[in-house]
This record gives structure tokens, sequence and C-alpha cells, in this order.
């Protein structure tokens, strides 16, 4: 019911936020990260409540329709997880609690209320870019240097949602072949020339991440950055053509994900282009473990 490869996906957020915000991963982080986590499992136990109906008809496999996990122990693991995300964010901080209760708003909307209409894809993808900015917000940096890869991860999250309404019917190129285009929009981006913003907000006392110079990228940094880039990119591109030529369930599903997994290359390119290379290899080092657990269990 929660997930496991789709929790890895998870600790990215913040730290492409803590890179984005020009500091260096602490104790506030580690914090920010609990309650990320816990936020999204709350996301993913609400869910399979809300969707109980329509998972005995679709999906009948799934733990609560099968009878191996109870609905009001689901909705109770919701709870719990959100009471507890916020708990620790407050632990890290006013500001990363100011951050964190919007997002937890956003899970339970998205869940009990936006899902199935077309606000759901802009409601998911929302929560996605809240997550990023709780990275900035636990540094206790600016939020304003992370908009733009909280942007650029929600437009992500937001194909990725397009393509997963369809994952049980198939049927349609659309979704697809959008998800295609936003793919390689985002990898030009991730590929363009860097600016640094947070360099605008320097903080003696708190060295950024692993970057020399803010506004003079090293070929290192350079070299990350588009590895990431194209990890990304070749995770995400490859199922999404299949499902566009043969939009079947299975292959949109195996489409979404990859869309998932991909999420992680997507951070860790956001944290190497902000000039954090070391944050950004960190973060997709969670890639492989996640693709293996894919194995075993569903990422959707």
């Amino acid at each position: 019911m929660l997930r496991l490869p789709a929790v890895l996906t998870v600790p990215g957020d913040v730290l492409a936020g803590t890179a984005a915000a020009g500091a260096r991963p602490g104790r506030a982080t580690a914090l920010a990260v609990g309650a990320s986590i816990c936020l999204y499992e709350a996301g993913m136990a609400l869910n399979d409540w809300a969707d109980l109906d329509e998972d005995a008809v679709a999906r009948p496999h799934r733990p609560l329709p099968s009878g191996r996990v109870r609905p009001r122990a689901a909705l109770t693991a919701a709870g719990a997880l959100t009471a507890t995300g916020l708990a620790l964010a407050a632990c890290a901080g006013r500001r990363t609690l100011a951050v964190a209760a919007p997002l937890a708003a956003t899970v339970w909307a998205y869940d009990l209320k936006l899902k199935h209409t077309a606000a759901g894809p802009a409601a998911m993808a929302a929560a996605r870019g809240l997550d990023l900015l709780l990275g900035a917000a636990a540094a206790d940096r600016p939020l304003r240097p992370a908009l733009v890869p909280a942007a650029t991860l929600a437009g992500h999250t937001c194909a990725v949602t397009l393509v997963s309404r369809r994952e049980t019917e198939g049927g349609s190129p659309a979704a697809p072949l959008t998800a295609l285009a936003a793919t390689a929009a985002l990898t030009a981006s991730l590929l363009s020339a860097p600016h640094h913003p947070a360099a605008d907000h320097p903080a003696p006392h708190h060295p950024a991440a692993d970057r020399p110079t803010a506004h003079h990228p090293t070929p290192h940094h350079h070299a990350v950055r588009t590895a990431l880039a194209l990890g990304y990119l070749t995770t995400a591109a490859g199922p999404l053509v299949h499902a566009a030529l043969h939009p079947s369930p299975a292959l949109v599903q195996r489409a979404v994900g990859a869309g998932i997994r991909a999420t992680v290359c997507l951070q860790g390119a956001l944290a190497a282009r902000a000039g954090a290379p070391a944050t950004g290899l960190l973060t997709a080092a969670l890639a492989p473990a996640a693709a293996r657990l894919a194995r075993k269990v569903s990422t959707t």
C-alpha cells in the first residue's frame, strides 16, 4: 500500500530545494526529509482509502479491495502519518512548517476531491513543487531561488499524472505524447547555462553545499548536470514512446512507473544545476534501488 519504490523519489525533493537555496544539508534538512516521506506515505494510504470502490473493479489485487488491509486502518494511517509529518516539520522550524501545512492540505485535497477532476494533475504538481520548497524553507533561506526548480519538478509531475489517468484502460496516445514533449523541454532547460540566484543571498556562516563559486561552475559541475539530465531523459522517454505507439494499459502503467523513477534523476540534475553536484549524485544514487524495488513492488 505504501509503494516503497516511489518513496525513494521523495528525499530528492528536499535535497534539491536545499541546493537551490544555496545551503548545505543539515539537521533541519533531515527533519524535512522525514516530514516529506511521512506526508507522501499519508497520501498513498489516503489514496487507497478514497479509491476503494474504483480499485475493487479495476485493481482488485490491491491491499484494501483484496482484504489484506482494512479501510479504517488505511485512513488511520493517513491521519497518523500526516500528524507525524507536520510534527517533524515543526521541529525543523516555523518556516518549514509554514510550507508543510499547505503541502499536507494539498495531499488531502487531491486524494479526497481533486484527483478525478480537471484540477487533479495541477494539484499533484503543486504538491511536488511544495515538497521541493520544503528543502529551501528548512535551510532557513529565501524561497525565491527555489521557485524555478520547483516549477520544473511540478511540470514533470503534471505530465506523469496526465499519463496515469489512463493507466487502467489505455487507449489514447495523446497523454504519452504530451508527457514526451514535456520531458524533452525539461531536459533542454536542465542542459541550458544555469544561473545561481542563491548567490545573490550569500551566507558567510553557511557556505554553499559543494560549489567553488556560484557564478563559475567547473567542468565537473557541467559533467554531472549533463549526465543526470540525460539519465532523466532516457529513463522517462523510452517507455513514453512505447506507450504512445501502443497505448495498452500495461505499457501506460510502465510509462507511469518510469516517469516516477525518472523523478530521482531530475532532482539530482536540479541540484547539480544549482551548483551542488555532490548532492545531485547522492540523490541520483537512489534511482537503482528504486528500480530494483519496482521489480518486486508496483510503483503505481
